[in-house]
């Protein structure tokens, strides 16, 4: 399994638009073959942070999925980001 994770800033006034311009690509790949979860978010507390958590089978669903990026409109409005990707060995119940 792995999970993508972190976030990424935008200027705090564009937030909510690029969220809305997130929603497509959120249908698309919860609907997508090995898709787990997939959530884009805004974080409650910090205006200019967005959340980001996605979850899959495999790398090979992962990578099916992945296309270029994000658009470059939304690329442009993106000030910083920190994502990685975790390779998960075992999965227990809380």
């Amino acid at each position: 399994m792995l999970i993508i994770a972190g976030s990424i800033r935008v200027a705090p006034e564009g937030r909510d638009a690029y969220l809305r311009g997130c929603a497509e690509v959120v249908r698309q790949a919860r609907a997508a073959e090995g898709c787990l979860d997939f959530a884009i978010s805004a974080d409650l507390l910090d205006p200019g942070r967005i959340d980001v958590y996605e979850r899959w089978e495999t790398a090979a669903a992962l990578d099916r999925f992945r296309g270029a990026g994000p658009p470059d409109d939304q690329s442009a409005a993106i000030l910083d980001a920190s994502v990685a990707r975790y390779l998960v060995a075992g999965v227990e119940a809380p």
